[in-house]
C-alpha cells in the first residue's frame, strides 16, 4: 500500500530483506548471525583478556577495572547493503561490503584513577586485537558500575565516622544502608578523584523498607581509594512568625569542605523515623495495625493464545504483522531496535534504522546543599542495561513470552548475564477501527487492535522504569515509559514546612523533581535522506463576520522545512507537531512527502531549572523538545553522535563538546540529508501522599504515525473481532451466535 503505487525491485518476502549477507572472504569469520548482533557473553571475557594482555605486553598499566564493554557497530550504509535495504525510494540495494566486528571498552588504572578507552577488532583468525587505545582527559570519568555502587554503600557502612553519627540518633552499625549515587555538580572535589555521594538510610529488619527511615545526612566516598571525604548535613526548614519558611542555614550555596558542615546547617540532629512503611505482603502482616487483608474480589484473567504467538524470532530479528526489526540489549541504553522496515504488500519500506532511550535526567528542586547534586543521569551515568531486572514469568509480562537474554562486563572483566532481560509478547489494545450504518438494516463493524510489545524494567535504586516499545497494525510505533518504585525522600521534622516537597508520611518529605528523557531517533523514512518538517497550526486573522471568516470558525496549518541544524521548543498554543518527510517521494492523493509524524504532545514538559542553572549546563537537551542535526559516521565505524549530553557523563560541570547543543552550533544542512532527532519529553512530579510507600505507575510516551506513508489505512486487511471466548458476565445467552460487531 505504498503512496503512489510504484513498482520497485524488492525481495519478496519480508524474511529475505534482513537475513540476505554476502558471503565472507574465505576464511574470515564474521563473529555475527546480524551485523548489529551485540556482544556475547564469551566476546565480552575474550576481548577483556585481549586487552589485559595488551596492557601487560606494552603499557606500564598492570591492574584495571572495567566498566564498559560493547559493540562498535558498523557503518549504517555497511549494515543497510549487508540486509538488502535499498537508501532511497526504487532504487537497488548497494552492493555488500565486508563488515569487520568490532568492540569498545572503558576501563580504569587502579592505581593512578584515569579512564582509558581500547577499540578492539575480531582479526580474520577470529581473534580480538587491540586495534586503539587511548587515555582520556583527567576530567572523563566512564559510567559507574554496579559494583562501584556497592563499594560505596561498604565504605560508608563501616566508616566509624558514620557509625557514631547514626549511633548518636539510635541507629547500630548494621542498621546503616546507603545508596551510592552519582556526586552531579559539585567543585569542592577535585575532578581527578572518583567521587561518589551516599544516601543514607536505616533499616531495621531484613526487607523492611529502608526509604521508610531517611538519616540527616549524606557522607561524599572517592570510590577509588575507598576513602570518605566529607560528610553533608543539609539544612533544614523552620517556620517563621509570618508562616513562610526560612532555612536553618544563611545560604542554599554549600559550605567550604573545610568548614564545619554541621554547624553551617544551623539545626540539630533529627533521628529516624521509625514507623514501618512495608510493601512486602508477609512484612506488611506483622507492621500494618490490624494486619493485612489483600483484596479476595478479584478473579483470575488470564492470557490465552491457544495457536501460539503470530510473532518470529531468527536470533535477535523479529517479524510481526508485517513488522521487521532487530532487538539487541545495550549497556547504557538498555533496548535498541534497528533496521526497522515494514511489508507494504510486498514492497519492504524502511521506516528507522535505530531507535532508543540516549539520555535522561532526574533534577530535583530543593534547593538547599547538597540537595541540588540529586539529578542523576540514569543512562549515561549508571547504565539502563545494568539496572536491568531479570524478568518473571507471569508477572512483568503476561500471556506467550519470548525473552532474550542480556550481558554486560564486571570490574574484572568477565560477563554478568541477565537471562531474561527483554521480554516480547503481543497484547490486546482496544479496538483498531470501527464503523457502525445507523440506518436500518444497517451493518456494524469492529476490528480489535492488537500491539507487539518489546521491554524492559530496570531499578535504580528507589525507582523503577518500565520501557515499552509498541508496534501497532496500522503502522505506528510508541515507546511508553512508566515510572514506579519508591519516591526519594528526606528526613524532616514533625511541624518542618517543605516548601519545595510534599510530607508523604509523618517525618517523610518527597521533594519535587523531574523525569527528562531523551529519545534518540536515526529515521530512515523510505530511504536515509530525510528531511524534518515543523507544523503549527494557527486560526485564520479575518475577523468574526468576514467574508473570509463569517463564523469565525477557520483555522490551517503551516509547514516549515527546517533548513539547519538546532533545537526547537514545543509550542502549545500553536499545537506545534513535527514530521519526518522523505521528499523524494509524495503521497499519491495529499501531494505530501511520505512521512511519520512525531507524537510528543502528552510529555512535552519544560525544563524547570534556570537555563544557566547546574541541570542545564549539563544536560542541554533539556533545553527544547526536538533537536536535529546531521548524522555523522566515523568511516567504517558507526554514528559519532550517540550521546546527547556526551558520552563521558559522571561528574562534568558542563555541557561537554561532544553534546547535542555542540552539534547543532554547526549550523550543518539537515533537509533531505541524513539526519538524527533527539526528542525530549518528560514529566513533573509533584508527589502525592498516594505515591508513598510505592508509586502507582505514571506514564508517558512518543508515539511515531504515518503520515502520507501507505495509501490509506494499512490495518484493513486485519480480520474483525469474533471471541468465542467472549460471555455474558451474569449469565444469560453466550455469543453463540455471530456478533453484530462485525456482520
Amino acid at each position: 500500500m505504498s503512496p503512489d503505487g510504484a513498482s520497485v525491485s524488492v525481495p519478496s518476502t519480508v524474511s529475505e530483506v534482513q537475513t540476505k549477507a554476502p558471503a565472507p572472504a574465505a576464511g574470515a569469520p564474521t563473529g555475527f548471525k546480524h551485523p548489529l548482533d551485540p556482544l556475547t557473553p564469551d566476546e565480552i571475557t575474550t576481548i577483556s583478556l585481549a586487552i589485559k594482555r595488551h596492557l601487560t605486553a606494552k603499557t606500564e598499566v598492570k591492574a584495571i577495572k572495567f566498566i564498559t564493554c560493547c559493540l562498535l557497530p558498523a557503518s549504517k550504509k555497511a549494515v543497510l547493503a549487508y540486509l538488502g535495504i535499498p537508501l532511497t525510494p526504487g532504487a537497488k540495494p548497494e552492493e555488500p561490503i565486508p563488515i569487520v566486528r568490532k568492540a569498545e571498552s572503558d576501563f580504569l588504572d587502579l592505581v593512578n584513577g584515569r579512564g582509558y578507552n581500547a577499540t578492539l577488532i575480531l582479526n580474520p583468525n577470529g581473534e580480538w586485537e587491540m586495534e586503539s587505545l587511548s587515555l582520556l582527559p583527567e576530567e572523563f570519568h566512564p559510567q559507574i558500575s554496579p559494583e562501584e555502587l556497592i563499594a560505596c554503600e561498604e565504605v560508608v557502612k563501616n566508616d566509624p565516622q558514620i557509625q557514631k553519627l547514626a549511633k548518636d540518633v539510635g541507629v547500630e552499625p548494621d542498621q546503616i544502608f546507603c545508596d551510592g549515587w552519582s556526586i552531579g555538580y559539585d567543585d569542592r572535589f577535585p575532578q581527578t578523584r572518583r567521587v561518589q555521594q551516599g544516601l543514607v538510610y536505616a533499616r531495621f529488619s531484613e526487607h523492611d523498607n529502608l526509604y521508610a527511615h531517611p538519616m540527616d545526612f549524606i557522607p561524599i566516598v572517592d570510590i577509588t581509594t575507598k576513602e570518605l571525604l566529607h560528610v553533608d548535613f543539609p539544612a533544614h526548614y523552620t517556620r517563621a512568625a509570618d508562616g513562610s519558611a526560612k532555612l536553618t542555614s544563611h545560604s542554599t550555596a554549600p559550605p567550604p569542605v573545610a568548614a564545619d558542615s554541621f554547624a553551617a546547617s544551623g539545626r540539630a540532629r533529627i533521628p529516624p523515623p521509625r514507623k514501618a512503611w512495608d510493601f512486602l505482603p508477609d512484612l506488611m502482616e506483622k507492621t500494618e495495625e490490624g494486619g493485612h487483608h489483600p483484596r479476595t474480589d478479584i478473579k483470575p484473567l488470564h492470557v490465552v493464545q491457544p495457536e501460539g504467538v503470530s510473532f518470529k524470532m531468527d536470533g535477535h530479528v523479529l517479524e510481526w504483522q508485517n513488522w521487521k526489526m532487530h532487538i539487541a540489549f545495550t549497556h547504557r541504553e538498555g533496548i535498541a531496535l534497528s533496521t526497522i522496515t515494514y511489508n507494504d504488500n510486498g514492497q519492504i519500506r524502511p521506516i528507522i534504522y535505530r531507535l532508543s532511550l540516549a539520555e535522561m535526567v532526574v533534577p530535583y528542586g530543593a534547593p538547599e546543599s547538597p540537595h541540588p547534586r540529586k539529578f542523576a543521569f540514569d543512562s549515561g551515568e549508571y547504565g539502563m542495561g545494568t539496572m536491568a531486572n531479570e524478568l518473571s514469568l507471569g508477572c512483568d509480562c503476561l500471556g506467550q513470552i519470548h525473552y532474550l537474554p542480556g550481558s554486560y562486563v564486571t570490574n574484572n572483566g568477565s560477563a554478568f548475564v541477565i537471562k531474561n532481560v527483554i521480554c516480547i509478547h503481543e497484547e490486546d489494545a482496544g479496538v483498531l477501527w470501527k464503523h457502525t450504518d445507523y440506518r436500518p438494516n444497517g451493518r456494524s463493524h469492529t476490528v480489535r487492535r492488537r500491539r507487539l510489545v518489546v521491554s524492559m524494567v530496570c531499578t535504580l535504586a528507589n525507582y523503577e522504569y518500565i520501557w515499552n516499545y509498541h508496534f501497532y497494525q496500522d503502522g505506528s510505533i510508541e515507546f511508553e515509559i512508566r515510572l514506579t518504585g519508591i519516591l526519594s525522600v528526606y528526613l524532616k521534622n514533625d511541624d518542618e514546612p517543605t516548601p519545595f516537597g510534599t510530607t508523604v508520611a509523618p517525618n517523610i518529605n518527597a521533594q519535587y523533581h523531574q523525569h527528562m528523557f531523551s529519545i534518540r531517533v536515526d529515521p530512515m523514512v523510505d530511504g536515509i535522506n530525510n528531511s524534518l518538517v515543523e507544523s503549527d497550526i494557527f486560526e485564520l486573522d479575518a475577523p468574526t463576520g468576514s467574508k473570509d471568516n463569517f463564523a469565525g470558525n477557520a483555522f490551517y496549518t503551516k509547514d516549515t522545512v527546517i533548513a539547519t541544524e538546532g533545537g526547537r521548543p514545543y509550542d502549545y498554543a500553536k499545537e506545534r507537531r513535527w514530521r519526518i518527510v522523505n521528499p523524494a517521494r509524495q503521497h499519491y492523493a495529499s501531494g505530501k512527502d511520505v512521512g511519520y509524524s512525531v507524537g510528543v504532545k502528552g510529555g512535552a514538559t519544560p525544563m524547570m531549572t534556570k537555563m544557566d542553572g547546574w541541570a542545564a549546563k549539563r544536560a542541554a537537551f533539556l533545553k527544547n523538545t526536538m533537536w536535529v542535526c546531521q548524522d555523522i559516521e566515523d568511516g567504517e565505524n558507526g554514528s559519532t553522535r550517540m550521546w546527547p549530553a556526551g558520552k563521558y557523563v559522571p561528574q562534568t560541570k558542563e555541557e561537554p563538546e561532544d553534546s547535542v547543543g555542540s552539534w547543532v552550533e554547526g549550523k550543518l544542512p539537515v533537509e533531505n540529508r541524513d539526519i538524527l532527532l533527539y526528542v525530549t519529553v518528560g514529566t513533573t512530579h509533584i508527589p502525592r501522599p498516594e505515591d508513598w510507600p510505592v508509586m502507582p505507575v505514571e506514564h508517558l510516551s512518543v508515539t511515531f504515525k504515518p503520515n502520507s506513508f501507505f495509501k490509506a489505512n494499512p490495518s484493513m486487511d486485519v480480520p474483525a473481532s469474533n471471541d468465542k471466548h467472549s460471555v455474558n458476565a451474569f449469565g444469560g445467552d453466550s455469543n453463540s451466535e455471530p456478533s453484530s460487531c462485525c456482520q
